[in-house]
């Protein structure tokens, strides 16, 4: 089931995404869910057009968990080694966006890069989750832009500024809950030309590895996210650029980049 979240006439919702095609088609409703989706929830069988309504990012998290060097040939790629433990840091709550708002560019760099990353979209709180349940505590993914200012990131030894400036994390455009993630083609365009596309399938680290790992050290709360790494192709991004994250099995997620002010 693919859940999106909304907002019509002033009010956010969650809803079930029915029908075939994309955000722009105008063949996709939204069937609104009664309350939240995490766990049992009901649809209440009043539909909206999809083309009617806002979408928002999908969730908003208390935290966003990211993990940096999954993929072998993006390490290679900026000249970095493979790390022996996953490289984790934050992405705070102000930086999420959903698909079709802007990516701002920030005012202190010059070299603003695409990251197109598979996210995990927990769906309860869970702490030193063992692997055999870590599907249990998944409630779905959807597509992640981990935009990164490259050239802050070089010269700072933290990358909270680099990686965490309000618009940096693009998400959506809905949840998908029914899917296995093990080997999906991930793709990035910047104005409709190809600048990654990899697989699932490559992570060093396997999402069960990730969720272990982070659940070790931190309690993870419905609606939390975990990025998961980007295979290699990161480049630049500019001020007019439309930038795609597609993902299989999931859809597109749209953004394009703007001058902040």
């Amino acid at each position: 089931m693919r859940i999106a979240r909304f907002s019509i006439d002033g009010n956010v919702a969650f809803g079930a995404v029915e029908g075939e095609g994309t955000v722009e088609s105008g063949a996709l409703v939204l069937d609104i869910i009664k309350g939240i989706p995490y766990g049992d929830f009901e649809l209440s069988g009043t539909k909206v057009p999809l083309s009617k309504v806002r979408l928002l990012p999908p969730v908003l998290p208390n935290k966003v968990v990211a993990i940096g060097r999954n993929y072998a040939e993006h390490a290679a790629e900026l000249g970095n080694e493979v790390p022996e433990v996953p490289v984790a840091f934050f992405k705070p709550t102000t930086s999420v966006i959903g698909s079709g708002d802007a990516i701002e560019y920030p005012s202190f760099s010059e070299e603003l890069h695409h990251e197109a990353e598979l996210a995990v979209v927990i769906g309860r709180m869970c702490r030193e989750v063992p692997r055999e349940r870590v599907k249990d505590v998944i409630f779905g993914y959807t597509c992640a832009n981990d935009v990164t200012a490259r050239d802050a990131q070089k010269r700072e030894k933290q990358w909270a500024r680099a990686k965490g400036f309000d618009t940096s994390c693009p998400l959506g455009p809905w949840v998908e809950t029914d899917l296995d993630p093990s080997d999906l083609t991930l793709q990035c365009t910047v104005n409709g030309e190809q600048r990654q596309l990899g697989r699932t399938s490559d992570m060093i680290r396997s999402i069960e590895d990730l969720v272990v790992h982070i659940t070790e050290a931190m309690t993870l709360l419905p609606g939390d996210v975990i990025l998961t790494g980007t295979p290699a192709g990161v480049g630049p991004l500019n001020v007019g650029d439309e930038v795609a994250v597609t993902i299989e099995g999931i859809g597109t997620l749209t953004n394009k980049v703007i001058k902040r002010g």
